[in-house]
């Protein structure tokens, strides 16, 4: 399948929300060099981490609660994190600072301007949670789950590597399971209804889903595995 450039920057989001002070900012300041991907050459573990370690990458990580219990419970994983949000960004760097990790970078950006520097295969794991749902059919060009974003995931990917999506909304649970359906390169992981309306053991919750739940909103999770 090919990818049209076009297609694939027609994504949006805000970088900019409440202005930062005191610690958050001190962060920004302080720690994001210290952690933040390189902006040029390949993005690898060996560049980021210095040795060989697998790679999961999560795609607009809010204030980085998911990515931050993920990155406690697999030290031996390397995480990157891509937000475009400053404010999200600054929550990340608060959970990485609190919880002593040394094992996640971020970018504060699009996540296609990472994804299409790592090598294909190069990651055993990619996530996208709760990601803006665009509703309205004239937007649906702006949903990240489209052709061009997945055919980069796709190539990202190593073969038995995840992809996992969650959503609590609706239109954008039947527009992903559309977009899934017609793909050959990804395995849905489900035998009934159960593993994918229920929340694997293994995926943290994210202040997204703690809000959807809270709003009694139902989610769905999705399991996804390269094919070879």
């Amino acid at each position: 399948m090919s990818s049209d450039p076009t297609t694939l920057r027609r994504l949006y989001g805000r970088r900019q929300g409440h202005k930062l002070r005191g610690v958050p900012a001190g962060l920004v300041e302080t720690l994001l060099p210290q952690v933040e991907v390189p902006a040029t050459g390949a993005v690898d573990a060996r560049t980021l981490f210095g040795d060989d370690r697998p790679l999961w990458l999560e795609i607009g990580f809010g204030k980085g609660e998911h990515l931050a219990e993920l990155a406690a419970v697999h030290p031996e994983i390397g995480f990157i994190g891509c937000e475009p949000f400053l404010n999200g960004v600054a929550g990340a760097l608060h959970e990485i600072d609190a919880r002593g990790l040394t094992n996640v970078r971020l970018h504060m950006g699009d996540a296609l301007e990472v994804l299409e520097r790592v090598a294909d295969g190069g990651l055993a794991r990619v996530f996208l949670l709760h990601p803006d749902p665009w509703p309205k059919p004239r937007h649906a060009k702006r949903r990240f789950v489209n052709p061009g974003p997945l055919d980069i995931i796709a190539a990202k990917l190593q073969p038995g590597g995840e992809f996992r999506l969650g959503t609590d909304h609706p239109v954008y649970c039947r527009w992903a399971l559309m977009q899934m359906a017609r793909r050959s390169d990804f395995d849905w992981l489900v035998t009934d209804a159960a593993d994918w309306q229920t929340r694997p053991a293994d995926w943290p919750d994210s202040r997204y889903a703690v809000k959807a739940r809270a709003q009694g909103h139902e989610i769905w999770y999705f399991r996804y595995r390269r094919a070879a």
